[in-house]
Parts: C-alpha cells; structure tokens; sequence
C-alpha cells in the first residue's frame, strides 16, 4: 500500500490557486452584472445600437435621406463629365 503524503507547497499553491480562481470569477460576476443592468435599464433598444462603433444612417433622422440625395448628385456628376468628356472626344 502506498501513502501519498501531500507536500506543503502544494497545499500553498491550492490555496492561491483558488484565491486568484475566486477573484477571476468576481470579475466576471462584476462584468455580467454591469451588461445586465446596463441592457435593463434601456427603455428602447436602439439607444443600445447607437454604440456599435459603425456609421449606420437607419438611426440617424434625415440621413437615409440625404445620403440618396448625395448619391443622385454624384451620378449627376458623373454623367456630365461623361458628357463632356464625349464631346471633346468628338471634335
């Protein structure tokens, strides 16, 4: 029969190794419970949306608007130059 006697430092590092295991998931208990009460205390999930980092004109009044007027002006442009461009190619 074999006795395994467990040696005092591996005793010590269970103990740490469970300290900084605790502390790791208080940090995500703090994280999640951040996100949840941030995503509660929403009254309208678009003010959530505002926040992705990303140019989106559905959440801008107007926008949607104005880029297809930018958009009309800039094939208008476009076909004047191109027209231009023709009729100095003609003479």
């Amino acid at each position: 029969m074999v006795m395994k006697v467990e040696h005092e430092i591996h005793s010590r590092r269970k103990g740490r190794n469970m300290g900084v295991g605790l502390l790791l998931m208080g940090l995500i208990g703090i994280v999640f419970g951040l996100t949840v009460v941030k995503v509660l205390g929403l009254t309208d999930i678009r003010q959530l949306e505002k926040f992705d980092h990303v140019a989106r004109p559905q959440l801008e009044p107007g926008a949607l608007e104005a880029a297809e007027q930018r958009a009309a002006d800039v094939a208008d442009e476009r076909e004047a130059a191109a027209a231009a461009t023709q009729e100095g190619a003609s003479e």
